[in-house]
Order: C-alpha cells, then sequence, then structure tokens
C-alpha cells in the first residue's frame, strides 16, 4: 500500500469527510465531483489536516470521465491503494408519484455511478491488492416507505459490493459497503421528487441527527482497518438490521405504518 485514494462525491459532505480522515495519516488523495469550487476547498483542507493530492472535476455517469481520472491516479500518484465510491443525490416520493425519469436519475448516479467507479478503477486496485469502499445506505437493508427509487438505487450497491466481495478475495483486492442512517449532511441539496412535503421530512430527520459526517467518516476509518466488509455506523441501524434478519416481518409491519404516516403528511 502507498496510501493512495481516490473518492468520489469529495467536494462536500461525506465524501469531503472521508477525504479529510484519510488525510490526518498522510495520504495522497485524488478528488472527484462535479462541483469544482467544493473541490478545490476539499483540497485545502486536505493540505491542512497533514494530506495532499490533486482535484479533477468528474460525473460518475460519464464512464470516460472516470476512466480519464483513473489514467490521471496512475500519472499523478503511480496508481491507487482505495477507491471510495461516494458520490450520490437523494430523492423521494410513493412509487406512483415518481416518473420514470425520477428513476432513470437516481439509478444513472447512485447505482450506476459506483458501478463505473468499479469498473473503472479495478484495474488499479487489483494491481495495488488495495480496496473498494462503496458508500450505500441503511435504505438498502430497511426499505423505509417513499423512497423506492433510492432503496433500490441503494440495495444494488449492496449486492454488487457482495458480489466483488467473493469474486475478488482471491486476488487480495479488499470490498466495503458503508450502509449509515440519516446524519448531518448537505445531501438534501441534490434532492429530486414530486412531493415537497417528503423532502422537509427526510431534511428534518438528518438535521435532528446527533451524528455528523466527521463521525462517520472516522467510523468508516477504524472499520475498513479491521477488515469489516458491512459497516453500519449507527447503533440503531445495527439493531434494525439483526431484528429484520431474525424476525423481517416485524420490520415489514413498521415500514408499512410509516408508510400511512408519511401519507397524512404528505396530504396534510
Amino acid at each position: 500500500m502507498h496510501n493512495r485514494m481516490m473518492v468520489t462525491g469529495a467536494g462536500s459532505g461525506l465524501g469531503r469527510e472521508i477525504a479529510l480522515r484519510w488525510a490526518r495519516e498522510g495520504w495522497q488523495l485524488a478528488l472527484s465531483d462535479i462541483n469544482e469550487s467544493g473541490l478545490a476547498e476539499t483540497l485545502g483542507l486536505v493540505r491542512e489536516a497533514g494530506g495532499d493530492g490533486f482535484v479533477q472535476r468528474c460525473d460518475v455517469r460519464d464512464y470516460s470521465q472516470l476512466i480519464a481520472l483513473a489514467q490521471a491516479c496512475e500519472a499523478k500518484l503511480g496508481g491507487i491503494d482505495v477507491v471510495v465510491n461516494n458520490a450520490g443525490v437523494a430523492s423521494g416520493g410513493f412509487f406512483e408519484e415518481l416518473s420514470l425519469e425520477d428513476w432513470d436519475w437516481q439509478i444513472a448516479i447512485n447505482l450506476m455511478g459506483v458501478v463505473k467507479g468499479c469498473k473503472a478503477f479495478l484495474p488499479l486496485v487489483q494491481r495495488s491488492k488495495g480496496k473498494i469502499i462503496n458508500i450505500a445506505s441503511m435504505a438498502a437493508l430497511m426499505q423505509a416507505p417513499g423512497m423506492s427509487n433510492y432503496n433500490v438505487a441503494k440495495a444494488g450497491v449492496v449486492a454488487l459490493s457482495e458480489s466483488l466481495l467473493v469474486e475478488l478475495r482471491g486476488q487480495e483486492v479488499g470490498v466495503h459497503v458503508l450502509c449509515p442512517s440519516f446524519f448531518q449532511t448537505n445531501l438534501m441539496d441534490s434532492y429530486r421528487g414530486p412531493t415537497p412535503n417528503m423532502k422537509a421530512q427526510i431534511g428534518k430527520l438528518l438535521e435532528a441527527s446527533p451524528i455528523t459526517a466527521a463521525d462517520i467518516a472516522d467510523y468508516l476509518y477504524q472499520q475498513v482497518a479491521a477488515g469489516v466488509f458491512m459497516i453500519l455506523p449507527h447503533e440503531e441501524g445495527r439493531m434494525a438490521w439483526k431484528i429484520k434478519q431474525q424476525n423481517p416481518q416485524a420490520i415489514y409491519d413498521e415500514m408499512a405504518a410509516l408508510a400511512e404516516k408519511k401519507r397524512n403528511k404528505s396530504r396534510a
């Protein structure tokens, strides 16, 4: 390992905090995002924290841009050791309200952006015997109502990560998937959905969380070092996942009740 990491969605939020957590260990960071001003700010913070690196604009929907980013990592850093597929967007709305365009947008970024990131960087992590870290969500495991396209995209990220875990173990490539619940972040800046009330509901849950993006990044650092595959940073998330594994019907019943509450609030 030469301590070289690539992070998508590094211009703000969790992506920035992941970059900063590894920067404090002296890592070289390849930072990408569509927000170029945010990237420049992150790079400055990375250097203050003890790391270094470079920035490159990259839209994860465009595979050619991810290939160009991988080539830049090769040219500027001599390769890459850890890939963090973090770029993502928020969405919500009941299934009957969501358009097919809403689905295409969500899948293109939150699922296919991760697929393309893994594909573009796989040769580099195979060579370095490095790690792939994919950012999913507790939504992938619990399927809360009013966000089916987000749930499906993030569940796909978990399934992809499980597939890579077993396929790449023999090549000594590590794979990890992070599934956070609500935490303080700017994810709602990217929100798209047909129901304004739904955005407000989700935004309140994010703001009310005592857990910050920096907390999530620090927990991720520790769990990756410990070799944990599925990383659940929230205690309530770990408890809910355990219950679902033991008694899935109990979770379905709870989510159905939550769906009715959400519908009533949306009508209000």
